[in-house]
């Protein structure tokens, strides 16, 4: 099968088996009555959303990560082979797939004890902060760490520059990186579709990226996300019958960086991420200013899609514009790394 092709069907079936999950995961999670309790800090009309079943990101975690495991073991053993700009070693693209799917499902992990202390603890902060940044970064220094023992270089690549040597400091920078646009996408998820919106555009362009640099196991992998992104959307899009829950966000923020360190190139976040980055500096701005100047605000309210809500933007027209800014970058990276690398 031609390697466009597996990809489309990766994406359709992860697409598929996500979508097709919605139904009897949503009424488990009324049956448990998994409901979102939403804080007064918000949008006063967010009030009608009390209730809505979260967790939701369960469905789109296994589709993409089953879809995406099958499609890399099954394209490996039947698939023809593919060559982009060059071409990576099979055994280290899939240590770079399985990895990052493990610091995927770990910061899911995380985001299930949050969204279960919220939900069934009735403790409406979740974990602390601390406890939080203790976990993200315990769990990154594992994904480290089996880059590092599995001979990942401690090099990255930047478009028209070429490899940039960091050493020890590789380890360090990655380690803030990481657990930086986690939260930042986790902070993307405060309206209807938005950071499954985004997501689906951001998965998007890194199926294109790699496979212009003949990642075969990351293409797939960033189609079976995509696909799922999409899948959860039918449930998600306004007006939402579920939410992801932290463990859903935090599972597409641990995807998305590891889509961008399997490609070896993490700079390419700052692009691609730029609404998650929008977003997370938004809330720092607004905190900054709110203490320098006493009680003032920057914003009339942060994370900046809540800014947009109350000038008057619908929630539809936040994820258009937001996506489409998304698509812009994605086009962006993409020419970087055509005529770049």
């Amino acid at each position: 099968m031609p390697f466009g092709i597996w990809s489309l069907v990766t994406a359709l079936a992860a697409f598929a088996i996500t979508a097709a999950l919605g139904k009897p995961i949503i009424k488990f999670l009324h049956k448990l009555n998994f409901g979102q309790t939403i804080l007064d800090i918000g949008p006063s009309w967010h009030k009608d959303k009390q209730g809505t079943p979260t967790m939701g990101g369960i469905m789109f975690i296994i589709g993409s990560v089953v879809v995406g495991i099958l499609s890399v073991v099954l394209y490996n053993l039947f698939g023809t082979g593919f060559v982009g700009v060059y071409q990576e070693d099979p055994f280290r693209v899939s240590t770079l797939v399985y990895a990052g799917i493990g610091l995927a499902l770990a910061h899911s992990a995380i985001g299930f004890i949050d969204d279960y202390i919220k939900v069934v603890k009735k403790r409406n902060l979740g974990l602390t902060a601390i406890q939080k940044l203790v976990l993200q970064f315990s769990a990154t220094a594992a994904y480290l760490a089996v880059l590092g023992f599995t001979g990942h270089d401690t090099a990255t690549t930047i478009p028209f520059v070429g490899k940039v040597e960091l050493g020890w400091f590789y380890y360090i920078i990655s380690a803030v990186v990481i657990v930086g646009v986690v939260n930042a996408v986790n902070l993307t998820d405060g309206i209807d579709g938005l950071d499954g919106s985004i997501t689906f555009f951001v998965a998007l362009f890194f199926l294109l990226i790699s496979s212009l640099l003949g990642y075969m196991g990351v293409t797939f992998l960033s189609a079976a996300v995509a696909g799922g992104c999409l899948g959860f959307l039918v449930w998600n899009f306004h007006p939402a019958k579920v939410f992801m829950g932290d463990t859903g966000s935090l599972f597409l923020g641990g995807m998305v960086c590891a889509l961008a360190y399997a490609v070896d190139m993490p700079i390419l976040l700052l692009p691609l991420g730029i609404v998650y980055l929008c977003e997370m500096f938004s809330v720092m701005l607004q905190v900054s200013y709110f203490k320098l100047t006493h009680g003032k605000r920057l914003f009339k309210m942060s994370p900046i899609h809540h800014h947009f809500e109350m000038c008057g933007w619908s929630e539809v027209k936040i994820v258009s514009v937001f996506s489409a800014v998304t698509a812009v970058f994605g086009i962006i990276s993409f020419l970087l790394v055509k005529f770049g690398i």
